[in-house]
């Protein structure tokens, strides 16, 4: 069986790239990570990708070079490009090359906390400062701006009486390792079935239903 090619692009130690890798460590796995990208020379998701002789690469710091990322991802033959805590805007040009075949993980349901500025620790302070007492994480399709693009998936987790920052955003991370693998397994099956021309991965979410999960994890949003 043909296989998905995928581009992981990251900025920090890459704890997604590897729920991502475990997900798609079986033989018939729809997709397959065959290029990691950073913007942080020292990322260590680069030795994540080193260490499963992933071939691992770096850009400018503040990621505007759409040249040298075009010419990576046409490279290696990328057909979907997973964002996963990658903290940079993808430049415009590859978000045109790549027109819906761009998928993010964010820590907080859009569209509520988003938008730039809006990553890591600064999204779970902004929940609990306002109060909400429901947060998760969302996988949406890239478009031109910062957390804006259709949104394929997502998980709610409740905010608990005293959390803080950190326990709020090790509850979220856990979710995150499930549901960026199974978006991105619906994805990959999305393209194989429909590589030309690729329709739009916001169609995936048509097949998400909520299903049981171990209850340390709340519920969530899974392939039916």
């Amino acid at each position: 069986m043909s296989q998905v090619q995928i581009a992981v692009l990251a900025s920090g130690r890459g704890s997604n790239l590897q729920a991502l890798l475990d997900a798609l460590a079986p033989p018939d796995a729809p997709g397959r990570v065959g290029l990691v990208v950073s913007n942080r020379d020292d990322a260590p998701v680069l030795e994540l990708a080193r260490g499963r002789d992933i071939p691992a690469a770096t850009i400018a710091r503040d990621g505007t070079d759409a040249a040298a990322l075009l010419a990576l991802l046409r490279g290696h033959d990328v057909a979907l490009v997973v964002l996963a805590g990658y903290l940079r805007r993808v430049p415009d040009p590859v978000v045109t090359a790549w027109r819906g075949r761009v998928l993010n993980i964010h820590p907080a349901l859009l569209p509520a906390f988003g938008g730039a500025g809006m990553y890591g620790r600064r999204v779970h302070e902004a929940v609990l400062a306002s109060g909400v007492r429901l947060t998760g994480a969302t996988v949406h399709v890239v478009d031109e701006q910062y957390d804006h693009g259709p949104i394929v998936a997502q998980w709610p987790v409740p905010v608990r009486h005293g959390d803080t920052p950190e326990s709020l955003a090790a509850r979220v991370l856990a979710v995150e390792h499930r549901l960026l693998p199974a978006a991105v397994r619906a994805a990959c099956r999305h393209l194989e079935r429909f590589a030309e021309p690729p329709r739009p991965l916001a169609a995936v979410c048509d097949d998400f239903v909520l299903s049981d999960t171990p209850q340390d994890l709340e519920h969530a949003l899974v392939p039916a």
